[in-house]
């Protein structure tokens, strides 16, 4: 356990930052096992949704994003997904 007043804030924030991290991860990795059980745009829109949040709050790098969207995409459509038109 740290001695020094400034690193014990920083312990603080670090397991903060981590359960926050670890809470996007989950939301990730349930979106996208609700896409694989039930592959629907709806399902799809969300898997992509909780992708790019992870990539807006820092978690995710961009192309990383981008190549598992890519990759639920390529199921989609292998399934027969109809994709709707955002209004």
């Amino acid at each position: 356990m740290p001695i020094i007043k400034s690193a014990i804030k920083r312990a603080k924030q670090t397991v903060k930052r981590r359960e926050r991290n670890i809470g996007i991860k989950k939301d990730i990795k349930t979106a996208v096992k609700a896409f694989h059980a039930s592959p629907s745009a709806k399902t799809l829109a969300g898997a992509q949704s909780e992708l790019d949040t992870a990539v807006k709050k820092g978690l995710l790098k961009k192309n990383t994003a981008a190549r598992r969207k890519s990759a639920l995409s390529k199921l989609a459509k292998d399934a027969g997904v109809k994709l709707v038109a955002a209004k």
